[in-house]
């Protein structure tokens, strides 16, 4: 457990040494803190996070070992093995030779004639034979065992790819087209946003026409450009916190590469709906918030406004003056949503949780009516015409 917790760390991106994680063991085993998983959370984040900047990982990663334990086990804890682990002990494996040994039964026909008929003389279950129904065995049918050409029934999947008909019900997914691939597709859906241009300090260099002027003055005459990049202005709106949480990694993806994708992004943080104020560090968003007006009429119109949020709140908090969770607002949210269309008249809103279960939330409704029905699933088909909308 604490292996995995350590690794899981690493892959997380903190770095946790292995002289850290040994000082963790050695006052794990000094008894420092007892069994319960809330004190060896603050045992470990003080023994393994170094810069404050961490500890929204650390807890993240910690959240996901340790989900659903009351207390950290020891080395000479026992744990019952689960069913399935015992029953594949007794799975049948052949060395290459003792394979070559076992004959298949014949054809196609010979082997579901076989099946009828032994369907209809077997009365009990088989394990480890050659020629009933069972498992673990070398028999053309059941689960669990090798044959060269047999019937597959109950077992879990393929291991040997032997099988000529599988006698079970199986289920099967339609490719999935809405599955988050990762930053690298979703820069591909977000470069339908683009429209470039050569702005800034010419540093570039302009090969043809750098040998046009050569040839036209007879001697070497460079010639450069400003970069070529992209011009579109993005602001980013990203709600968190709350029923956010389970769409933090796909939140991040997209923020990653949006800012690898747009020379011109700002973003902004609020929570559930949009209200007077936002931020840009969650750590101190109590003491340092930014006037939402501010933002409105710090930026042009030709900035696309893009917000980000599951859309999952009370209706008060859309409708209401003072609806809002955490503080009184003057006025109420769908007020300020208003107020940013018409200030960035191309907006949309992507939505991190499955479009199916959009209808038995009132607020979704309510949210997409406010951004005038353009709020799209935040999946690389819904990225995708999300670009369109806004390349319009």
């Amino acid at each position: 457990m604490f292996i995995t917790f350590f690794n899981a760390l690493k892959q997380a991106g903190l770095p946790v040494s292995l002289r850290e994680y040994l000082t963790l063991m050695e006052a794990l085993g000094a008894r420092v803190t007892d069994r319960r998983v809330e004190e060896f959370y603050y045992l470990s984040r003080a023994a393994l996070v170094k810069d404050e900047r961490n500890l929204d990982r650390f807890d993240q990663v910690f959240g996901q070992v340790f989900e659903g334990l009351e207390t950290v086990a020891g080395e000479d804890d026992v744990r019952e093995l689960p069913e399935e682990w015992l029953r594949r002990l007794t799975e049948r494996y052949l060395t290459e030779e003792e394979k070559a040994m076992v004959e298949a039964l014949g054809g196609f026909e010979k082997i579901m004639e076989e099946l009828k008929r032994r369907l209809e003389e077997q009365t009990k279950r088989h394990q480890g034979g050659s020629k009933w129904i069972g498992t673990a065995g070398t028999s053309p049918f059941g689960a669990y065992g090798y044959n060269p050409a047999g019937i597959r029934i109950g077992q879990h999947e393929s291991r040997h790819r032997r099988a000529i008909k599988v006698w079970d019900k199986r289920e099967f997914k339609d490719l999935d087209d809405t599955v988050e691939l990762g930053t690298r597709n979703i820069k591909v859906a977000l470069k339908r946003l683009r429209r470039f241009a050569r702005e800034g300090a010419a540093d570039q260099l302009d090969l043809d026409d750098t040998i046009q002027a050569t040839v036209r003055k007879g001697y070497l005459d460079l010639k450069f450009v400003p970069e070529r990049h992209n011009a579109v202005k993005v602001l980013l709106f990203l709600d968190v916190g709350g029923s956010m949480d389970p769409h933090i990694r796909i939140c991040e993806e997209l923020f990653s590469a949006a800012r690898t994708e747009f020379k011109h992004l700002e973003y902004y943080y609020f929570h559930n709906c949009l209200y007077e104020t936002v931020w840009r560090n969650n750590r101190r968003r109590h003491t340092e918030r930014i006037d939402t007006w501010d933002v409105l009429h710090t930026y042009p119109s030709d900035y696309k406004a893009i917000f980000v949020g599951d859309a999952a709140m009370s209706p008060f908090e859309i409708t209401h003056p003072g609806g809002s969770v955490e503080h009184m607002n003057p006025e109420a949210g769908q007020v300020w949503l208003e107020r940013v269309t018409e200030s960035f008249p191309k907006a949309v809103w992507l939505n991190p949780a499955p479009e199916r279960y959009w209808g038995y939330t009132p607020s979704t409704q309510m949210i997409g009516a406010a951004m005038g029905e353009r709020m799209y699933p935040l999946t690389l088909e819904g990225l995708d015409e999300a670009m369109r909308e806004l390349s319009r």
